[in-house]
């Protein structure tokens, strides 16, 4: 049973109603608010619309047009990266940029202009978007191409131009389904900072794991990866020791996620991925490792948890990381997952896109002691925005309306662009 949760679950989920969307023909209806909603994998209220509508796409999912020659893909909005990736991996072609699940449609992968380890490389999916269908509540039909203004509105828009009806993006090319993968571990903030340097001119994809008890002089693993080239890989398809794992619903114990376990499995995990020469392995656990565990967000308890996630740009250096780093942990508060990675130049074409060039770090924090955690979140927006950077909207569930303004300075163009029909509680919360 669907639940039209976001995946954080900080924020409850209280629709008016739900209408599912099925055919690209169907109509909008013409008495609420409006919100697109996939599969709730953003993390705050980017995909809620709390006491209005919300329209559920996940059956809008039919592929249109796949050209196994130029990877040219057609598809409806509600087609996820997991059914792309099951069509075009046997075919010789991937995804241009993924993030951490696969478990994303490709409407809400252009409505938050999503990115991966490889954005030093191949920069946001919006890049990577040729055309989109547009479906206003006047419902007029409108194909966006880049250069229109629309099309720049809705590349990272949070959904709020309209319904994306079908997409057609460009795939890229692989030669097969393995990675080569080196896992190298380091001691300190400024050895991630070296890694990066080094290994983001050799390597497609690179991102880091860090402990982060210890702040800026935390230890932690470096992610190096490439697609394996034809010389010496196996075919594309799955190939014996190389198969993609099933997704499976798991018990949790919430109560068990505190500072001690915590502590416990970052050691674990620490020892068990330091392996800094090269290893052979199939796409899907290097890309998705998280997706092995269906319901790992239930780890946090019914409080559920929050993300943050923030940019600081290139030219303000190590030290708001570093600052970052240290107020988590100082907060004592056990942030389970904590990732680093360099952000490159590739410019998006969309207004509102979060990527820039800089360092990237994103923290979880359960939901339990907030009169702790809130008041730290927004002492890290200080330094985020002294910096000139900005927080991830698609992680947001508590910036505020001023913050939000001044980390995007040019939300009032994707206002005047906006569907006066389309809106949600994020929307809404930061515009009020």
């Amino acid at each position: 049973m669907t639940t039209h949760e976001s995946w954080g679950r900080y924020i409850p989920s209280r629709p008016a109603r739900v209408v599912d969307v099925t055919w690209p023909q169907d109509a909008l209806p013409d008495d609420d608010l409006l919100l697109a909603y996939g599969l709730g994998r953003s993390y705050g209220d980017v995909p809620l619309n709390n006491d209005h509508t919300l329209l559920d796409v996940s059956r809008l999912d039919r592929f249109r047009r796949f050209d196994s020659e130029t990877g040219v893909l057609e598809c409806e909005a509600g087609v996820t990266l997991d059914a792309i990736l099951r069509l075009a991996v046997p075919r010789g072609w991937f995804p241009p940029v993924t993030p951490g699940t696969k478990f994303v449609t490709v409407g809400g992968c252009i409505a938050n202009d999503i990115h991966g380890k490889n954005h030093h490389h191949a920069g946001t999916f919006g890049r990577h978007v040729l055309s989109f269908e547009l479906l206003r509540s006047d419902g007029s039909r409108t194909r966006c191409t880049p250069g229109d203004p629309l099309f720049a509105a809705t590349i990272g828009g949070l959904g709020l131009t309209g319904l994306i009806v079908s997409a057609e993006i460009q795939l890229r090319r692989i030669e097969s389904v393995e990675m080569i993968v080196e896992r190298v571990p380091f001691r300190s903030l400024t050895e991630f900072d070296e890694l990066s340097r080094d290994c983001d001119a050799t390597h497609e994809y690179t991102v880091a794991w860090f402990d982060s008890f210890a702040g800026r002089n935390s230890r932690g693993i470096f992610f190096k990866g490439n697609h394996s080239g034809a010389t010496g890989s196996q075919p594309v398809g799955p190939v014996d020791g190389l198969r993609a794992r099933r997704s499976r619903w798991v018990p949790v114990v919430p109560a068990a996620l505190n500072s001690v376990t915590v502590r416990a499995f970052n050691t674990t995990y620490f020892h068990a991925n330091a392996k800094p020469h090269p290893q052979r392995e199939h796409y899907d656990p290097f890309f998705y490792p998280l997706d092995a565990v269906a319901n790992w967000n239930r780890i946090y308890g019914r409080h559920g948890f929050l993300q943050y996630q923030c940019v600081i740009p290139e030219n303000a250096g190590l030290e708001p990381v570093a600052e970052i780093l240290d107020r988590a942990a100082r907060s004592r508060l056990a942030s389970f997952l904590t990732v680093i990675k360099k952000f490159g130049s590739l410019a998006s074409p969309g207004l509102l896109s979060f990527p820039r060039a800089g360092t990237t770090v994103c923290l979880d924090f359960a939901a339990r002691r907030t009169e702790v955690l809130l008041p730290m979140l927004e002492a890290c927006d200080d330094v985020v925005e002294a910096a000139g950077g900005s927080v991830y909207p698609a992680k947001d569930a508590r910036m505020s309306a001023a913050r939000f303004r001044r980390f995007f300075p040019r939300w009032a163009e994707l206002r005047a662009l906006a569907d006066p029909r389309f809106s949600s509680s994020f929307w809404r919360r930061v515009t009020a």
